[in-house]
């Protein structure tokens, strides 16, 4: 009990200490336009992200019920996570990119650097997937659905 005490006491104190930093180093309009951000990530969250994620776990998922697709359904998965994930990350530096008082602050072609690496995320599952479609079933394989 002293553990958990000790616990919420040092993540209050924590928590105010951040709160103390932010409206020392934030000004007045960044900390108006603060919430309005929050609440937009909200949003974009709760009626794009989730959504999204949903349709497309359905369509993988109708789409794994085909005969041997047991072997390559993890690939497709996986696949499709890192390209959400790598995606989430770059939005910001795609759109923040030119913008702002100093040019040196985003200076690389950040379009051209996701869309490579977005291009090899897919080449690899590529490769994953056929090389896990054209695996003959062993004896150990469950061998569909």
């Amino acid at each position: 009990m002293r553990a958990r005490i000790a616990m919420v006491a040092a993540g209050i104190l924590m928590a105010l200490w951040g709160g103390w930093k932010l409206l020392q180093s934030v000004d007045v309009h960044g900390l108006v336009r603060l919430p309005l951000w929050l609440g937009g990530a909200v949003v974009a969250d709760d009626f794009v992200l989730a959504p999204l994620t949903v349709a497309v776990g359905w369509v993988v998922a109708q789409w794994s019920h085909r005969p041997g697709a047991h072997r390559t359904v993890g690939v497709v998965r996986t696949t499709l996570l890192y390209v959400g994930i790598t995606s989430l990350i770059a939005i910001p530096l795609l759109l923040r990119q030119g913008t702002g008082v100093n040019p040196t602050v985003l200076p690389r072609d950040y379009l051209r650097d996701w869309l490579v690496l977005e291009a090899t995320i897919v080449v690899i599952g590529a490769v994953g997937y056929f090389t896990f479609s054209r695996r003959r079933a062993s004896s150990g394989d469950i061998g569909g659905r």
